[in-house]
């Protein structure tokens, strides 16, 4: 069977059964469109996904790293990273225009997606209107391999510039421990303290390490 063939066949699946019927490879096959010899693109996709450790680290991948694979070069590595973006700017719109609180999910991949690959600490906030809509997200403050200083009249400075009435915050551990230090859950109390005096409210505050992502709310820590 030809690798075209091959290729083809997971795009039959998706058009039958649905795009949640495909694994990791079937679905990584229909972006590849074609194998290399000896290899059809699912085989090929297969092998990426097991010399990355899985999606994450073949999205990833630097440039050299990824061309390290035989059959994927420049121009898989471009497509890949628009596929990334387009992740990002997608889940932007959705939560800029619904009630976050109706799309958790949603908001958790739109943070994991800004700050899952970073090798330093940021911390980033999402400020929403009085609809629970965000009207502006940004990396606020970042830091070492594991700081980032936080200064809270910063984080009320730009609560009030955009008129926000509600505040999610986030930030990253790179060494991969999805649990809060000490001092996280003191800034998170000096933040609510202070975004208190000009009535804002902290509605989370989103701990992301890895493909993990631990909710302060969840826990019990706001």
């Amino acid at each position: 069977m030809s690798s075209l063939n091959s290729s083809l066949r997971p795009r039959e699946k998706l058009l039958k059964h649905g795009v949640n019927a495909l694994c990791d490879a079937e679905l990584l096959a229909i972006f590849l469109r074609t194998g290399v010899a000896g290899c059809n693109a699912v085989e090929l996709a297969q092998t990426l996904l097991l010399s990355h450790q899985g999606l994450q680290g073949v999205f990833d991948a630097s440039l050299k790293e990824l061309c390290n694979c035989k059959g994927i070069g420049e121009t898989k590595f471009v497509q890949l990273q628009a596929v990334l973006e387009l992740s990002k700017r997608y889940l932007e719109e959705q939560i800029s225009r619904d009630n976050v609180l109706d799309s958790p999910n949603a908001v958790r991949k739109f943070v994991r997606l800004q700050l899952k690959s970073q090798q330093r600490e940021l911390f980033f906030v999402l400020l929403l209107d009085s609809q629970n809509r965000m009207v502006h997200h940004e990396v606020l403050f970042s830091g070492t391999i594991n700081a980032a200083a936080v200064y809270p009249r910063e984080v009320v400075k730009l609560v009030l510039k955009y008129n926000a009435a509600s505040i999610i915050l986030a930030h990253n551990h790179p060494s991969g421990v999805a649990e809060p230090s000490q001092a996280d859950k003191l800034i998170t109390t000096k933040l609510q303290q202070a975004l208190n005096l000009v009535d804002v409210a902290v509605l989370d505050h989103l701990l992301i390490a890895g493909a993990e992502c631990m909710s302060f709310a969840e826990r019990g820590l706001l």
